[in-house]
């Protein structure tokens, strides 16, 4: 949905007669209600996210419009969350909390007045609307938004503990038997008593038709009327016939009150995990076997649906691509360089990058991992290389159906089959050959460009500028996707605190197609990064990573967000000194799609001052001349993805053209120095010309060292993005072995046979600058080595016959004949 309407809305509000309303949630006289309206901003009062700042609320919007704490949690459901600003004191038939109009749980008013709800097991992740209804059901005025996050998201301290995880799941196999235990935060679950249940996940029907469908279903008590000590331990014991199709579950301690498996009520959920330790007897006596049953039995399903395999992305070729591609890759929590790599599933790598989106139709994800030496790990060569998966980890909007569940589709038709047959059975090449590693031949780094400081520019292209503009720019628009990336300048300030000549982005926003709007927002005390979601500030106190409408949204650290767009683009927006700095990402496929600031993505920089009629600079443009190219992209107001929540922004963006055209500012020939002045700049900015127009404009020597820093990042993503040459997985020859593992340009891959066999062809082949192996694999074949060979005529014939047949050996050598248990030469 585009925003357009905002800006004449509040230019209306702005020219109306009378006093400016003050500051505050309402302004005098304000009248109308947020029943029903939350998000609207017509008539008398606002219901809008940005009315807080305008002073235009209605009275009542905190009543209505709800804000809650904690704000997020599992989608596993469980969590209370009470209402904030909204007291109850009168009674109430019951409260009753939807969840996208279609999932209700119970809430409840307590001892204080404040209304509370409990979250519902859901099987997507992401905000999800919700309506309090204070009657019963038979109104739902109130309403707010849930975040709901994959269960390995949240923190560990909101889930019970299994004690000794991989313990649970391999109990019942060889030497694994006795107690297992579980822990929990007692706080967090305030009942003296409670019972402690197995539920079960299953998808049913037909694969990838309209009857396949996911669910969580009860299945028995491991205990009831437990005091709540926060530990438990049990012997297992095989669960009974029905329930043995489970394979996949999770532990629910919840107040012992609640009737067996009921549903969405105040509770901790373990992780998922594999069953093992509710097998049956069967698997008990020969786990080996049982585990080498079900392997076969997936890869006769396996072997019948579609190939996912073909509409994966292919990995990237190094550990420095796959970091750096953060539009399309990110790190996969299980194997993380930055917290340590323990890598459990993929032993030898030390860092695992996945898809961000998933595949198209198949819903299906791509994982790569690396080496310590920054080369991709094969299954091809090792069972800890990178598999793709038929459901991706993170899920796949519309979520609820399979394969498409986070975190659950993938353990169904990914990691049970890995227990069945690589953890429980010695079966894993079956596994490997139908989760084969994508290699990188086919793989192209996206193309890079990035605004920071003054501000300047560096174009897909590699052109680089400055352009001090004060106003709100076209970054980027292309035409392949609607993509439009906007950025607002404002004048920095000098030592003294008077205005500088140069500008620097405060704000940077997007949008693709109808996804929702991002804006990253740099405020002034204390400097910080705001984020906002369709102009309403977002907080990261709880999660870090966001699902949402055509993106997904991670902040790592206080001073960089990143987004990821469905297109596969991606945005880096962070803090740079006293301004902001944008790095943006695009796949090959934008070729041709682009224009704006960042310039016209074709491999030409001579075209990358292209106006908006189609006029194109000349790469050797004037100062001048080059500010005209930068004014010509200012934003209109109707098509402005900024917020405007303050009488500051509506004054300043608003109401006055979107391009100061008072702004006067600092051209490089006005520059002049002393010799001792440029003799200090030099020492500092090391000749980057940025850096030294910084200093001089701002009058500030930090903010040329952190322009400096800003221009020094760029240029290492972009030779982290350097395409390099891959000559793709060389096979060791039957009956021998091979010494290598990296396939990359100048990469040497060694040969050698078996004992008993002779090698026929090149001991070693060398990846060519051209993507082809200069010696294809040899053959061992059978015969005996020399060595061996030698040994027996020494012993049988004596020196003098031995010397004979050397020196016949050697004479026919020198002819060219030499065919006899050895490679051609």
């Amino acid at each position: 949905m585009k925003l357009a309407l905002l800006p004449w809305i509040l230019m209306l509000l702005v020219t109306i007669p009378g006093p400016r309303p003050t500051a505050g949630l309402s302004s005098p006289g304000a009248r109308g209600s947020c029943s029903l309206r939350c998000g609207e901003q017509h008539g008398a009062c606002s219901c809008h996210p940005t009315c807080s700042g305008l002073g235009t609320c209605c009275e009542d919007i905190l009543n209505y419009c709800l804000e809650i704490s904690p704000s997020s949690g599992s989608m596993m459901g469980g969590k209370d969350f009470v209402v904030q600003h909204l007291e109850w004191p009168g009674s109430t038939d019951g409260v009753i909390c939807r969840f996208k109009d279609s999932v209700q749980t119970l809430g409840y008013v307590d001892s204080l007045n404040r209304v509370h709800c409990i979250s519902p097991l859901l099987y997507e992740s992401g905000h999800i609307p919700f309506t309090i209804s204070l009657d019963n059901g038979r109104s739902f005025p109130r309403a707010g938004t849930w975040l709901a996050a994959h269960p390995y998201k949240v923190s560990e301290s909101e889930k019970s503990q299994l004690v000794n995880e991989t313990r649970w799941q391999y109990y019942g196999t060889s030497d694994t038997s006795g107690n297992l235990s579980l822990t929990w935060n007692t706080s967090l679950l305030p009942t003296p008593t409670v019972a402690i249940e197995l539920w079960g996940y299953e998808e049913t029907g037909k694969p990838y038709s309209e009857n396949w469908t996911a669910k969580w279903s009860y299945l028995y008590s491991l205990t009831r009327n437990t005091p709540n000590t926060g530990f438990f331990t049990f012997i297992p014991k095989p669960a009974s016939p029905e329930h043995q199709r489970w394979r996949v579950g999770a532990l629910r301690i919840s107040n012992s009150r609640n009737y067996e498996g009921q549903q969405d009520v105040l509770a901790l959920w373990t992780n998922d995990h594999a069953l093992a330790w509710h097998l049956g007897d069967d698997f008990r006596a020969d786990s080996v076997a049982w585990a080498r049953e079900q392997c076969l039995a997936w890869e006769a399903l396996e072997d019948q649906l579609p190939d996912f395999l073909k509409e994966l992305p292919d990995c990237p070729c190094t550990l420095a691509q796959a970091r750096a591609d953060s539009g399309r890759f990110f790190t996969d929590y299980g194997c993380d360089i930055e917290q340590g790599s323990v890598c459990t599933y993929h032993p030898g790598a030390v860092h695992c990058v996945r898809s961000v989106q998933a595949s198209p139709r198949y819903g299906s994800g791509q994982q790569c991992c690396y080496t310590a030496a920054g080369t991709q790990l094969l299954t091809s060569d090792s069972t800890s290389g990178s598999t793709p998966d038929r459901g991706h980890d993170w899920g796949a909007p519309p979520y609820r159906t399979p394969p498409r569940v986070p975190g659950m589709s993938h353990w169904l038709y990914d990691v049970m089959s890995f227990y069945y047959c690589c953890l429980w059975a010695p079966e894993c090449s079956r596994y490997m050959k139908r989760r084969p590693s994508s290699d990188c031949r086919s793989y192209r780094p996206p193309r890079l460009a990035s605004a920071f400081g003054d501000p300047h520019f560096v174009t897909f292209d590699g052109t680089s500028f400055s352009f001090s503009g004060s106003g709100e720019y076209v970054l980027l628009e292309t035409t392949l996707t609607d993509l439009r990336v906007q950025g607002r300048a404002r004048p920095g300030r000098m030592p003294n605190g008077t205005q500088a000549r140069g500008t620097g982005l405060m704000a940077v926003a997007v949008q693709e197609d109808n996804s929702d709007v991002v804006e990253v927002r740099l405020t002034d005390r204390p400097q910080a990064l705001q984020v906002l979601l369709n102009q309403k500030a977002l907080s990261f106190t709880e999660q870090n990573w966001m699902d949402l409408k055509g993106m997904f949204l991670s902040v790592t650290s206080e001073d960089k967000v990143s987004i990821m767009l469905s297109s596969g683009a991606g945005l880096e927006v962070g803090i740079q000194g006293p301004f902001l700095s944008v790095t943006i990402l695009l796949p090959e496929k934008f070729l041709t799609h682009t224009r704006g600031l960042l310039g016209t993505l074709n491999d030409n920089p001579k075209d990358d001052f292209t106006l908006r009629n189609g006029q194109i600079l000349p790469p050797n443009a004037s100062a001048q001349q080059v500010f005209q190219f930068g004014a010509d992209w200012v934003v209109s107001n109707t098509s402005s993805l900024f917020t405007y929540d303050s009488w500051f922004l509506v004054y300043k963006f608003l109401n006055q053209p979107k391009h100061d055209p008072n702004f006067k500012p600092l051209f490089p020939e006005e520059i002049a120095l002393s010799p001792s002045q440029a003799d200090e700049v030099n020492r500092l900015c090391e000749g980057d010309r940025f850096c030294i127009l910084d200093v001089i404009s701002t009058g500030n020597l930090s903010v040329g060292n952190a322009t400096r820093a800003a221009h020094q990042l760029h240029r290492h993503h972009l030779n982290s993005l350097q395409a390099v040459v891959s000559c793709g997985w060389l096979p060791p020859p039957s009956n021998g072995h091979k010494e290598g593992v990296k396939y990359l340009v100048d990469s040497v891959v060694s040969f050698s046979c078996n004992s008993g066999y002779n090698l026929v062809g090149s001991e070693t082949s060398i990846c060519r600058a051209d993507g082809t192996w200069s010696m294809p694999t040899p053959e061992c074949q059978p015969g005996r080595s020399y060595a061996v060979l030698l040994g027996i005529i020494f012993g049988g014939l004596g020196i003098v016959a031995l010397i004979s047949i050397i020196y016949v050996l050697l004479h026919r050598r020198r002819k060219g004949n030499m065919t006899m248990w050895g490679s051609q030469p």
